[in-house]
């Protein structure tokens, strides 16, 4: 078990592209899939979230993150850790 001041870094070689003005992520050139293609929904739905909430603070719509929470009924300690994703 991890104590609480030690931290794990993962780096995910992705880039992100717009496609019709919307972002979308796209795996490096040199990927090649496992054959076991299996994907994490409640990560890509994480992911999803996080842009989407982004795209709603740069607009304008909300001015802080506790404004975000508020409004999407989650606490303000999750959506910051989810805005992370984005």
């Amino acid at each position: 078990m991890m104590k609480p001041d030690e931290s794990i870094q993962i780096f995910v070689p992705l880039k992100v592209r717009k496609q019709n003005g919307r972002p979308k992520i796209m795996p490096p050139a040199t990927y090649l899939p496992s054959e076991d293609r299996t994907q994490d929904p409640h990560i890509l739905r994480a992911i999803g979230r996080a842009w989407g909430w982004r795209r709603r603070m740069e607009a304008g719509e909300f001015n802080t993150v506790t404004d975000l929470a508020k409004a999407v009924g989650l606490a303000e300690r999750h959506v910051s850790r989810q805005l992370r994703l984005a």
